[in-house]
């Protein structure tokens, strides 16, 4: 905890806390907030509050639900006491009160919340009913393909086959992680989007490279790309909670 960070490769010494990033953060997260956090909301919010609510954590990030607004107010303005009373306090940039109610008619809500890499917003299932659901968060998607187009970059000249394996284990990662329920879309736009910048990349491994979608599409039948998959499926909360 005080080996501390290095930051534009300068080492910044932590006085309290864990660094951000380091590897031991989230596991001391999960041990201190599962006492400081779950067990309070268990046994002391929820016998408190008029109707139903739930807590959803991982590591440090967590949402609350709760069914009635006033219910909400009352464990918003309790909450950072609780924490303060552990040395600890809320983000201001994460933290919200949001009123997220399944939209009824034809027209839908407009608000959405980000949580653990996912956008989640309410859309109409093929039923014609309306569910919860994810996609990938734009900021998420954006580091995604910017560390991939930085990867192509740098490793341009390697052979085509080691490329194609490298990112073989790169785009079934990212399927692996973000195929959930509904998000099919953003997993196809993500391939696709990848051998794009493969394709610009190959054609720049010298000045004689030319790499059109002629030959692209040939070599893509020699060096398959994942096809998108879902890994798992989420609850869609398809009918209304009582």
């Amino acid at each position: 905890m005080k080996a501390g960070v290095l930051e534009n490769g300068a080492l910044l010494r932590t006085e309290q806390g864990t660094p951000q990033g380091g590897v031991v953060s989230p596991i001391l997260a999960n041990i201190y907030l599962h006492e400081v956090l779950d067990k309070w909301f268990n046994t002391t919010v929820k016998p408190l509050m008029d109707a139903s609510c739930s807590l959803v954590r991982y590591a440090d990030d967590f949402v609350m639900v709760f069914e009635t607004q006033r219910d909400a107010l009352r464990v918003y303005r309790a909450l950072p006491k609780r924490l303060a009373r552990f040395g600890l306090q809320l983000s201001p940039a994460k933290t919200r009160l949001l009123h997220f109610p399944r939209p009824w008619g034809k027209d839908g809500g407009n608000d959405t919340f980000d949580f653990l890499g996912f956008t989640h917003h309410w859309a109409k299932s093929r039923s014609g009913k309306w569910v919860l659901k994810r996609r990938t968060a734009k900021t998420r998607f954006s580091r995604a393909l910017k560390r991939t187009n930085e990867w192509c970059r740098d490793n341009r000249h390697l052979a085509v086959r080691d490329q194609w394996q490298a990112l073989t284990r790169k785009v079934r990662g990212h399927f692996n992680y973000f195929g959930i329920t509904g998000n099919l879309a953003g997993l196809e736009r993500f391939v696709n989007l990848v051998r794009r910048v493969w394709q610009k990349w190959l054609g720049r491994r010298c000045s004689k490279a030319h790499m059109d979608w002629e030959r692209m599409n040939r070599l893509i039948q020699h060096y398959p790309l994942p096809k998108p998959k879902i890994s798992f499926r989420a609850p869609t909360f398809s009918k209304p909670h009582t």
